[in-house]
């Protein structure tokens, strides 16, 4: 069995709308048996393709994973 955790720092502008401006997202990932090349799939999916945050804040923010 795998556990994740997702572990999400950010920055945001001085001035009002106070938009962030940017977002680091550090994933954990633990397991036995883990294939480094799954798991950097896994994370490259989730962050640019069936995240619609990541989408919607990406459009304002400098965004890494």
């Amino acid at each position: 069995m795998a556990r994740l955790a997702a572990h999400v720092d950010a920055e945001r502008a001085t001035d009002h709308p106070k938009v962030f401006t940017r977002i680091r997202v550090h994933y954990r990932i633990r397991g036995k048996g883990l294939a480094e090349a799954h798991v950097k799939r896994a994370v490259d999916l989730s962050a640019h393709k069936y995240c619609s945050a990541s989408m919607m804040l990406g459009k304002t923010a400098e965004m890494s994973h």
